[in-house]
C-alpha cells in the first residue's frame, strides 16, 4: 500500500501540476465503491470550473484546496491507487508493479481531470487510478477537520507529539509495537514497510509489547519514526536514493533465490527474518533486533490475554494527551493560510521558529 512518502509524492505532483490552473472538465466512470458518499456526477458538478490554490497530504491522504465555496477532493490510494498525467508514466508503488504504458485514458481510471491555465496553450490531464478499488474519493468542506482526517493520529512530520507523551500512550498499549505503528489513529502514515524500517532503526523487535519498551526504545522510536518519513519524502519516494543501510534496499527476496546483501556494524551478513504481525508480514535483523518479550510479569500477563485486540481502541489520559497535540496542529495546518489565495499550507520548521 503506498505509505506516507509516496502520497507525499502525489500532493507534490498535483501542486506541481495542478496549482493555479482551472479545472475545465472532470471525466469520472461510475463506481459507487470508490466514490465514497457521493456519486461520480455529483464529483464532476462539484470540480469543474473551479481553480486549484493547493495540494496537501496528512497521513495517507491526500487533498486538493479549490477557490470558491465548494467542497473540496479528499483522496486515499488504498493499495493499488495512484495518478497518472497524460503523457506521462504512471509512478507506480513497489509492492504493485505493472507494466508501464502511456495509453490515454488510463485503464482503471475513475477520473480524470482536465486543466488549464491562464497563459497555457494545452491542457494538463491527471487521471486518477484504481485496479482493485479499494481507493475511496470523498468531497470535504474543511478536509482537516473531517473524515478521514479527523480520525487519523499525529502525522510524523506535520504534527509529532511531545516526547514525553508519545512515550505514555505508547506504554498504555499491550499490543505488538508493529500493530500500534500500524494503526493509523495512533500515527498515521505509517504503512508496512516504514514501520518495519523504523523498528529496525530503532533496534526493536516488531513483536515487543509496548508496555515493556524501555526509555532508550522508545527514545530510538521517536527519533525513527520522524527519519524514516522524512528521508523518503526527501527524495520523492525514489526507493532507489534510499540509504544502502536501509531494511528497504534488502527485504524484497525472500522465497527468491537472490540473497541479500545487508551487513551488520561488523560487517557480517545480517539474517532477515519474517514474522506476522498486526495482520502484515514484516521483516526485521534477528541480530540487532531481539525479542524481549515475557522478561516481566506484566508482559507475560499481556501474552496471555487474548480478549484484547492488537489495534484497541487508544484510551486513558495519555492517549487523550497525543490526540489533544495531534487536534491542535490540525487546527494550525488549517488556519496558517496565504491571504490572498487562501491556501492551506504547512509552514517549515524553519519558518515556525523564525
Amino acid at each position: 500500500m503506498p505509505e506516507l512518502p509516496e502520497v507525499e509524492r502525489a500532493a507534490k505532483l498535483l501542486r506541481e501540476v495542478a496549482t493555479g490552473k482551472t479545472i475545465m472538465d472532470v471525466e469520472a466512470v461510475e463506481d459507487t465503491i470508490v466514490f465514497s458518499g457521493i456519486s461520480h456526477t455529483e464529483f464532476v458538478a462539484e470540480l469543474k470550473g473551479r481553480t486549484v490554490t493547493d495540494a496537501q497530504r496528512y497521513g495517507k491522504v491526500f487533498y486538493l484546496l479549490l477557490d470558491g465555496e465548494g467542497r473540496h477532493p479528499v483522496m486515499h490510494f488504498g493499495m493499488t491507487g495512484m495518478l497518472q498525467v497524460k503523457g506521462q508514466l504512471a509512478t507506480y508503488y513497489r509492492e504493485t508493479p505493472r507494466k508501464a504504458s502511456a495509453d490515454w485514458p488510463p485503464r482503471f481510471m475513475k477520473f480524470i481531470l482536465h486543466l488549464k491555465g491562464d497563459s497555457d496553450e494545452e491542457e494538463t490531464q491527471v487521471a486518477f487510478l484504481d485496479a482493485r478499488r479499494l481507493g475511496r474519493v470523498r468531497l470535504c468542506k474543511t478536509p482537516l477537520t473531517e473524515p478521514p482526517i479527523s480520525a487519523l493520529g499525529f502525522d510524523p512530520i506535520l504534527s509529532m507529539p511531545d516526547p514525553d507523551d508519545f512515550k505514555k500512550a505508547v506504554r498504555k498499549r499491550s499490543c505488538p509495537i508493529k500493530a500500534l505503528l500500524l494503526d493509523q489513529s495512533f500515527s498515521a502514515g505509517v504503512g508496512n514497510w516504514a514501520a518495519d524500517e523504523i523498528l529496525y532503526h530503532a533496534r526493536v523487535h516488531p513483536e515487543e509489547r509496548c508496555n515493556v519498551l524501555t526509555d532508550e526504545q522508545l527514545d530510538a522510536l521517536y527519533k525513527q519514526i520522524s527519519t524514516v518519513c522524512r528521508t523518503a519524502v526527501s527524495v520523492n519516494a525514489d526507493d532507489s536514493k534510499f540509504p544502502d543501510d536501509w531494511l528497504f534496499k534488502h527485504r524484497w527476496g525472500k522465497g527468491k533465490k537472490e540473497k541479500h546483501t545487508l551487513k551488520l556494524p561488523d560487517g557480517k551478513p545480517a539474517t532477515i527474518k519474517w514474522i506476522t504481525v498486526g495482520g502484515r508480514t514484516s521483516a526485521y535483523v534477528a541480530e540487532l533486533q531481539k525479542l524481549k518479550r515475557g522478561a516481566t510479569t506484566q508482559a507475560v500477563e499481556a501474552e496471555k490475554d487474548d480478549s484484547e485486540s492488537d489495534l484497541t481502541p487508544l484510551s486513558g489520559d495519555d492517549d487523550e494527551k497525543v490526540q489533544k497535540v495531534t487536534r491542535r496542529l490540525k487546527r494550525k495546518l488549517k488556519t496558517d493560510e496565504d491571504p490572498s489565495s487562501g491556501t492551506t499550507r504547512p509552514r517549515t520548521r524553519r519558518q515556525r521558529t523564525s
